[in-house]
């Protein structure tokens, strides 16, 4: 999978990267005796019975995190727990939350003026840059238990969740991140792609929806609705989103191009549905003839069999008592009802067929040929138009030169099939004229194969074409046959 990055992310981490440098040495010096000395109280009795024994820790961690996390990269978690150790402890005789309680709860809450948030924030980056992508997760998601509406921990922890490949988490992240109000591009994007990675088309779509209201104007969450559609398999979608593109941004040679595409491969696509059911409809033809065929067989059947019948009868009469002629009547009087059987079945399907093909099943198999042809007509035409146009543009646009020139290229093998499939005969008739302008498709071709050729003279895809292109010109030329323009 793909993973994604943002530009934002070096910024952050810049910023809560504190430079040793301007560290003082004799602060570093005491805040490690100070951690010394907490780690020690808490393990006496009396003093880690005492509100306030944690409360100075919780402090005292929370500013290692913000300042010395040499001394422990975990300082901000110790500092929560010992939060939570005073919100347990600090309890008036009614029962109720003491001073310092009610301050504890408000850092793990996150209010205003205090710093535990940030502390997780810090060092979740500075897991991060250690390539500890597990605890980094767990540092910002720890910050979000503190501020769940900030959208800079939940953005960073769906960057780790992926990097650490836990695609899920990173998805709840992003989501969050949406959520709070986020409106960085790259999430959208980001997100959608990991929806698309799991074929939620829907989810992805309606995830670049929801950047486009923040950013209506960006051309990647656009372009990938596009792919998105394309992926699903939703073609006229993607279509309609491109005619969209194209028109509001006419000078985009690129959604021509593309939008040339989809309409070139829409008319592939039809094409290939015409010779299926064009071989379905001859397939029912054959089909009929060869059930018709195999119904004359059995009749004729029935009278060698008859004749047997008399055959053996005769000579059952002279030798009555001949057991071997009496199994030899009884198999073929077996297989004269058999043959009936199959005389009675195949004139039943033979007459199911002919009513078939006369029903509206065959009605209905015609109807849809025209409407493909028509289809496939309107692609091709929309699809030739869209190249020109891009071309009118860019003249040198290798992808609209490449692409039309294999346009008239699979023209030129499509009518190529045509004389494939002839019988002698009708090669006789009109096969000359049919390979005439399969010639004439191949010619128009070439210009556009060498103009791509001179755009990217290193483009091997083009040279191999162009040769191609040029050796079947070269067998028409030998073989004599007049090339026809159309």
């Amino acid at each position: 999978m793909k993973r994604i990055f943002f530009v934002s992310t070096l910024s952050l981490f810049s910023l809560l990267t504190f430079a040793q440098s301007a560290v003082d040495q004799a602060m570093l010096d005491q805040a490690k005796k100070d951690k010394e000395k907490s780690d020690k109280s808490i393990q006496d009795e009396k003093a880690s019975a005492k509100a306030a024994t944690w409360m100075e820790r919780a402090q005292l961690y929370q500013n290692i995190a913000l300042q010395y996390s040499q001394l422990d990269s975990n300082a901000a978690m110790t500092a929560y727990d010992a939060y939570k150790k005073v919100v347990e402890l600090d309890k008036t005789k009614k029962g109720e939350p003491g001073r310092s309680a009610k301050e504890a709860q408000g850092v793990l809450e996150g209010a205003e003026g205090t710093n535990l948030y940030t502390a997780f924030v810090k060092q979740g980056a500075e897991k991060y840059q250690a390539q500890n992508m597990t605890e980094a997760l767990k540092m910002f998601q720890m910050a979000q238990q503190i501020n769940a509406k900030d959208t800079t921990a939940a953005l960073y922890g769906g960057i780790s969740a992926q990097q650490a490949d836990k695609k899920d988490v990173a998805v709840e992240e992003f989501e969050k991140y949406i959520s709070n109000g986020g409106t960085d591009p790259s999430v959208y994007y980001g997100l959608a792609q990991l929806y698309r990675a799991d074929n939620k088309f829907d989810k992805a779509i309606s995830t670049l929806e929801r950047g486009l209201a923040k950013s209506p104007d960006n051309k990647d969450l656009k372009s990938e609705i596009v792919n998105i559609h394309l992926a699903s398999g939703n073609e006229d979608m993607a279509i309609n989103q491109l005619k969209e593109l194209t028109a509001k941004d006419p000078s985009n040679v690129t959604n021509m191009v593309n939008l040339a595409i989809l309409y070139d491969n829409s008319a592939i696509k039809q094409s290939t549905k015409i010779r299926e059911l064009q071989e379905k409809m001859g397939a029912s033809s054959n089909t009929m003839d060869a059930k018709k065929k195999q119904l004359e067989e059995e009749k004729g059947k029935i009278e060698v069999y008859q004749n047997e019948v008399k055959r053996i009868t005769g000579l059952m009469k002279k030798q009555p008592k001949n057991a071997d002629l009496k199994r030899q009547l009884d198999e073929v009087n077996q297989s004269l009802e058999t043959t009936k059987s199959n005389v009675t079945k195949y004139e039943g399907e033979v007459s199911a067929m002919a009513a078939k093909a006369s029903s509206g099943d065959q009605a209905a198999m015609q109807k849809e040929m025209a409407d493909l042809k028509t289809q496939y007509s309107q692609y091709r035409d929309l699809s030739i138009d869209t190249y020109k146009k891009a071309l009118a543009a860019e003249p040198e646009n290798y992808d609209a030169l490449f692409n039309l020139g294999v346009f008239y290229f699979n023209d030129a093998v499509e009518l190529k099939r045509e004389v494939d499939n002839m019988n002698m005969s009708e090669y006789q008739q009109r096969g000359k004229e049919v390979e005439g302008r399969v010639c004439g498709k191949f010619q128009k071709a070439k210009p556009y194969f060498e103009k791509a050729l001179k755009v990217r003279p290193d483009e091997e895809e083009a040279k191999s074409t162009l040769e191609n292109v040029n050796n079947i010109l070269t067998q028409f030329t030998e073989k004599k046959v007049e090339c026809v323009a159309e």
